[in-house]
């Protein structure tokens, strides 16, 4: 069976001036999800937004809210996030002294569990917690900082995951985030990622034709 594959525009690229404007024109030209890149400077050497703008942004579309916090200690704002509107949570092993109360932390706040791994993160950080989570987000770049250059090298590691979910039978999606192009997005959905993650591509090809980039995306 083949799953569907949604595409998760990356807000980190959109025009911050017209924020609240820029998540409306993604909800009309078809974007699955809203990705949501939350940066603490400390983490990653970047700073983004924080619960608050979400919550500004809330009332504005319906589509999933999909968080991905770079974040650290990460437990202490997950109930923040929760209120402001996540429908999902994504956070580094390496963020928290205990991953498995981080779980329990956001499951408790019903909301969905993404666990994030960077490209040198080893896939063992994850195994054990495969079953009590909804999805698995690969960085395909090194995370702080949009426009970077996709790193090919993460491609083996998604297979590796896509066959332990399968094997497992379970019910967990792949996304995939960083550098992700016209070129190179067949080669994360053959690798087994069926959410697409992409900034700079959607927000500057084609002039700035959301629809027509995410149109691509999704069938290329």
């Amino acid at each position: 069976m083949t799953v569907p594959i949604k595409i998760s525009p990356s807000i980190l690229s959109a025009d911050f001036s017209k924020l609240g404007d820029e998540v409306i024109s993604l909800e009309k030209a078809g974007a699955d999800y809203i990705h949501i890149d939350v940066m603490d400077g400390h983490f990653v050497p970047n700073l983004t937004i924080g619960p608050e703008v979400i919550k500004k942004l809330r009332p504005l579309t319906n589509k999933t809210f999909d968080v991905h916090l770079m974040i650290s200690p990460v437990d202490k704002f997950i109930n923040d996030f929760a209120a402001a509107g996540a429908d999902i949570i994504t956070f580094h092993p390496e963020a928290t002294k205990n991953t498995s109360k981080t779980i329990e932390l956001i499951k408790a706040k019903n909301k969905k569990v993404g666990i994030s791994l960077k490209p040198k993160s080893s896939i063992d950080l994850i195994l054990d917690y495969l079953d009590e989570i909804d999805l698995v987000l690969i960085m395909s770049v090194e995370p702080g900082f949009g426009g970077q250059k996709f790193m090919p090298e993460v491609l083996e590691k998604t297979k590796k995951i896509k066959e332990i979910i399968d094997k497992k039978k379970l019910n967990i999606d792949i996304e995939i985030d960083g550098g992700i192009n016209f070129e190179n997005c067949n080669l994360v959905k053959e690798a087994g990622a069926n959410i697409i993650v992409s900034g700079s591509t959607i927000f500057k090809e084609n002039k700035g034709d959301l629809k027509k980039n995410i149109e691509i995306l999704k069938k290329s």
